[in-house]
């Protein structure tokens, strides 16, 4: 990315120290969506970038719903590198927290505050990555853009997708920098980056089964709750079959590639077969919640959430609905999960679909993905990076239209 490297002339203790001011800053500003109103965000990071001496602006559908903007221009000789983020968070309990959500306090050595994980820390990283650029006098290659959307928690349409719709020029680039890997693990001793360059799909739709009205004191079988019922028991985790990515290979493969040889062995089974995937995944020696996101990450799925029936309790009602979180895989479109479903439950009830959303999976060989695994390299030589699916969704299904 860069020419030359300035780093020397950074103070990183003090560099982390502003980190830390600018996160808690931002965690203190009340952005949950709904109602959003990311634009108190979108303003506090545009001053901050103004005072630095990097141009900005903050765009979006209306006065409270802003995304902002910066860039940090390179010579051209290669095609821009996008930073994504969002500064909307999702709902919260006050009650439920020891300490107040928008404080951004420090205790025990944590910081408090809704957004500390999702993600406003991964904004703060990328807007001090942006300011010490220019600190430092970085003479950079590509263009650096910065982006910190609003309303990626309900879908990004009036964030990142309204960028993408109106202003495709703003963010238009060769990669993308975002959200959704980096939680380390451990396997038998050794660490594990996952990067993520894959995400499922969503597939949401609702299940309706017509009945027959009555009164409730005398049963009947064509009650449409019970109908409803029958078809929602078939709901197990592993309701849908096995189907290998290319990014699940990679991951499976990778953490195979530095274990001892039993658990090397036991990783490669689950890549021998999908028919019997699911058991060797139930042999791995791995936690039960790793064994449970991996179950996951091989198939598409279904979990319902939401259940409609019924307005009076001595009424049978003549009909019952069940809204139902879908996730696909890369390769997948809604239509083909529709038609995979439809294979296992069958035709008795009617489905409708809700808004579904691509899914989508990067290069494994890009020179993005190996310049990430030579950085982690140098900075931890016992970690391994692998590839990584995430069973939810992020902006990148929007800014990936632009063919970034």
């Amino acid at each position: 990315m860069a020419q030359s490297t300035n780093a020397n002339i950074i103070n990183w203790q003090e560099a982390g120290e502003e980190t830390i001011t600018r996160l808690r800053a931002l965690l203190r500003l009340d952005t949950r969506n709904p109602p959003g109103n990311e634009v108190r965000a979108a303003e506090y990071l545009h001053t901050l970038f103004e005072t630095e001496g990097i141009s900005g602006e903050i765009v979006g559908p209306g006065k409270d719903r802003g995304t902002f903007i910066a860039r940090l221009k390179g010579d051209g000789s290669a095609p821009p590198l996008l930073l994504m983020s969002h500064i909307d968070v999702v709902a919260v309990e006050p009650e439920q927290w020891t300490h107040d959500p928008f404080s951004g306090d420090i205790a025990d050595g944590f910081i408090y505050g809704r957004g500390a994980l999702d993600m406003k820390h991964m904004v703060t990283m990328e807007a001090m990555t942006m300011l010490l650029l220019k600190r430092a006098a970085v003479e950079l290659k590509r263009d650096v853009i910065f982006m910190a959307a609003a309303d990626e928690e309900c879908g990004g349409h009036e964030g990142a997708g309204w960028v993408v719709k109106h202003r495709p020029e703003l963010i238009r680039a060769e990669y993308a920098l975002n959200e959704g890997g980096g939680s380390g693990f451990v396997i038998a001793g050794r660490r594990y980056y996952p990067v993520q360059t894959a995400e499922k799909g969503t597939v949401r739709f609702r299940i309706r089964t017509q009945g027959r009205p009555g009164h409730g004191s005398v049963p009947h079988n064509e009650n449409a709750i019970l109908k409803l019922a029958a078809i929602l028991a078939k709901f197990a985790p592993d309701l849908l079959p096995v189907h290998f990515t290319n990014t699940m290979r990679g991951y499976i493969a990778g953490i195979a590639a530095t274990q001892p040889p039993d658990i090397a062995q036991a990783l490669q089974a689950v890549l021998a077969d999908e028919t019997n995937a699911d058991a060797a995944v139930d042999r791995l020696p791995l936690e039960e919640a790793l064994k449970q996101r991996i179950h996951a990450m091989l198939r598409n799925t279904v979990t319902p959430t939401i259940l409609k029936a019924g307005s009076q309790i001595n009424v049978i009602p003549s009909e019952a609905e069940a809204s139902v979180d879908g996730r696909n895989l890369p390769g997948w479109t809604p239509e083909m999960f529709l038609e995979e479903l439809r294979s296992v439950l069958g035709n008795e009830a009617e489905i409708a679909l809700l808004n579904p959303s691509l899914p989508l999976e990067a290069d494994l060989q890009s020179p993005l993905f190996n310049t990430i695994k030579d950085v982690l390299k140098e900075r931890d030589p016992e970690a391994t990076a692998v590839p990584f699916l995430l069973t939810g969704g992020t902006d990148a299904k929007h800014v990936t239209k632009l063919g970034t």
